[in-house]
């Protein structure tokens, strides 16, 4: 079958374009959910939408959808990723996939090509969860409630209900931006990798065989207060040193019931009282641990939890949690990493198979149907940063790859 090849400097003038929008002084991106940088991507997307002649339309969600032709009663085969990002972000991290799509779209329909089946490129929304979760794909697979939405608020206090009426748009909307299942046949993501390892294996293209799940906890030890200089060390209810204890245990956690995948994280702390001469009475703590089997995740729960029960009874501490977030690990579809790996092969383009660390909104996509993602390198592994970087080539690469694996897929 012949090989096609997407238009790229097309693909490179929009991938600097879109990269202006929301750009501060800092040389970092500030398109964060329905703040006024994302109206302004957004607006930019559905305008090279309608100069290429594709169709769109926006969901209750916000997400937004574009379509070479729509048939009802043929499922289409679709592609995308997100626009928002995170405050001080880089210019790939969810945009790469989205414009990626928009060229395969474009360049399908610009060479006439006839596909069996409708292609589709969806920007979703609040991907980098600003309200917490990936609001649009959540929504898409119908994982939302009233609840949710008139609840969900940012970590400045902002309500999503009001973001959304901010920028005209309906909150309650969300719940109605639910997908039929039987309205895809396949879902297919690209992304910048956000890790080293491509980078450093000079592989141009990951095929991603699994996404990781994750539980998250906000964790508190609570013990007492007192001077630092006539509190004996025996006599301590010290809550760092109980936080101390747990970082120690990460290794070890890890090692027994973990597996090579595995990885824990505590991110932020926070110490009470906060004084030098004080001894800490407690913390509050972030929990982050991810793997790819969800059998796996739930013995690292098991684990950490007796773990922290432990050391909290012998320090004569409190020991509390909340469970932030749990996403379910996703294996990718066999027969969709198959026809990528094809396609790379017919390209002569370098790969490897392997697995995602980071949650995608592939994730949430998976429960509707059948999904796989490419991943592009990212030089030095950085990401969430204005330093990420992918190389040119190493995108040209990636645009063909997912180009031809979706003009297979619609000729299904």
């Amino acid at each position: 079958m012949e090989m096609l090849k997407v238009n790229f400097p097309r693909l490179q003038a929009d991938i600097e374009a879109l990269a202006t929008i929301g750009r501060e002084s800092d040389h970092g991106l500030y398109r964060m959910a329905f703040s006024d940088g994302d109206m302004a991507g957004r607006k930019w997307l559905l305008q090279q939408a309608e100069v290429a002649g594709l169709n769109a339309h926006v969901d209750g969600a916000a997400n937004i959808h574009l379509h070479t032709r729509q048939q009802k009663d043929i499922a289409s085969v679709v592609t995308g990723s997100h626009i928002d990002t995170v405050p001080g972000a880089g210019h790939l991290d969810g945009a790469l996939g989205v414009l990626v799509g928009l060229e395969c779209l474009r360049s399908i329909q610009a060479q006439g090509f006839a596909t069996k089946r409708p292609l589709e490129c969806i920007a979703f929304t609040d991907e980098e969860g600003r309200f917490g979760g990936m609001l649009g794909s959540q929504a898409m697979c119908g994982l939302l409630s009233p609840e949710y939405v008139l609840g969900a608020e940012d970590l400045n206090g902002m309500k999503l209900q009001s973001a959304m009426s901010a920028q005209g748009l309906n909150a309650m909307d969300i719940l109605r931006a639910q997908r039929r299942a039987d309205s895809m046949h396949a879902f297919v993501e690209l992304h910048i990798e956000q890790g080293p390892v491509l980078d450093r294996q000079q592989k141009s293209i990951g095929l991603v065989d699994s996404i990781a799940g994750l539980f998250r906890w906000q964790v508190r030890l609570i013990g007492e207060s007192n001077h630092a200089g006539t509190t004996p060390m025996d006599m301590r209810r010290d809550a760092l040193q109980g936080l101390a204890e747990t970082s120690g245990e990460i290794s070890r956690i890890l090692e027994e019931y973990g597996s090579p995948r595995s990885v824990a994280t505590i991110g932020h702390v926070e110490c009470y009282p906060g004084a030098a001469n004080v001894v800490p009475g407690r913390v509050v703590f972030s929990l982050d641990v991810r793997d790819t089997d969800a059998r796996v995740l739930k013995d690292l729960a098991d684990a950490f939890r007796r773990a922290i029960a432990a050391i909290a009874r012998r320090r004569e501490l409190m020991f509390e949690f909340d469970v932030m977030s749990e996403i379910a690990p996703v294996k990718c579809d066999t027969g969709i990493l198959n026809t990528i790996e094809h396609v790379s092969r017919a390209l002569g383009v370098e790969h490897l198979r392997m697995h995602s660390g980071a949650a995608h909104d592939s994730q949430f996509m998976a429960r509707l149907t059948r999904t796989a993602m490419i991943f592009v390198p990212s030089k030095a592994g950085k990401s969430h940063s204005a330093a990420e970087w992918t190389a040119w080539e190493d995108i040209e690469h990636g645009a063909n790859v997912l180009l031809n694996t979706l003009y297979r897929l619609a000729m299904e």
